[in-house]
């Protein structure tokens, strides 16, 4: 708990590289592990920064440490950064390990191709 609220305040303040200092230097050295939220606080940094590519590379260690990622931080991320084929990859890689879009999530997607001025089919993601 307080590692996700220490990296959350670090990435609010625009700290982003003291943020994954912390994030990885306790995980690394201390044997702190993340759990969800911490990982997806830092998740929310990464994508809130720009920083796309390190963020999907956090999602894919997220998940190969056995911890459920929240993809729907990084697909929020991906689309508030005008990356929408990125999104629609992964959308397609969650789905085809079973993942199911719920009203929420909908939404989001929706939300997130409009702004970029391209038009849906929402049976595509369901």
């Amino acid at each position: 708990m307080m590692l996700s609220r220490s990296t959350r305040g670090l990435c609010k303040a625009g700290k982003i590289e003291s943020a994954r200092d912390l994030f990885c230097g306790l995980s690394s050295s201390k044997g702190v592990q993340p759990n969800v939220r911490t990982y997806t606080v830092m998740i929310q940094g990464l994508c809130h920064h720009g920083l796309i590519i390190e963020a999907e590379k956090l999602l894919r260690e997220m998940g190969g440490k056995g911890c459920s990622p929240n993809d729907c931080t990084i697909i929020r991320g991906l689309l508030n950064n005008n990356e929408t084929s990125w999104a629609t990859r992964l959308i397609q890689e969650m789905l085809e390990r079973g993942f199911s879009a719920d009203a929420s999530t909908m939404e989001l997607i929706v939300q997130g191709y409009s702004r970029s001025g391209f038009v849906v089919s929402v049976k595509r993601f369901s």
